[in-house]
């Protein structure tokens, strides 16, 4: 079983439970020489590698074969899974895998940082009624 850094909606406890069946238990992480962008008129974001930039996030681990088709799937042809290396907030780093915006689609970045405290205001509960 691998280990997931999400950055975006999946590190809301009830969306990631939602779309991969897995009962997360997140650790705090950051993944270094990413940056974090909104999509245009998408209340989700992507990242892309950007040097001197930092992404904040959560790393779950104990992801199941199941788990990582399903997570796949939501994901979609927008992003890749790449492997990269996130330095846990409790001290230490580990790999993780983590998806990244294909660089065919870097055209659908908004300008502005996608910000978790705002989706969770304002699309958190929009968002998971989609889910069902």
């Amino acid at each position: 079983m691998k280990r997931l850094f999400v950055y975006g909606t999946l590190m809301c406890d009830a969306i990631m439970h939602s779309v991969s069946g897995v009962q997360p238990s997140p650790l705090p992480a950051t993944l270094k020489g990413y940056r974090r962008y909104a999509i245009k008129a998408e209340p989700y974001p992507a990242i892309i590698p950007q040097q001197d930039a930092i992404v904040e996030g959560v790393v779950y681990r104990g992801i199941t074969p199941a788990a990582w088709q399903r997570l796949d799937a939501y994901e979609g042809e927008l992003y890749t899974r790449q492997r990269v290396s996130v330095e846990l907030v409790q001290g230490g780093t580990t790999e993780a895998e983590t998806y990244v915006l294909k660089p065919a689609y870097s055209r659908l970045l908004g300008s502005k940082e996608w910000d978790f405290d705002v989706f969770l205001q304002q699309h958190k509960q929009h968002y998971l009624n989609t889910l069902k």
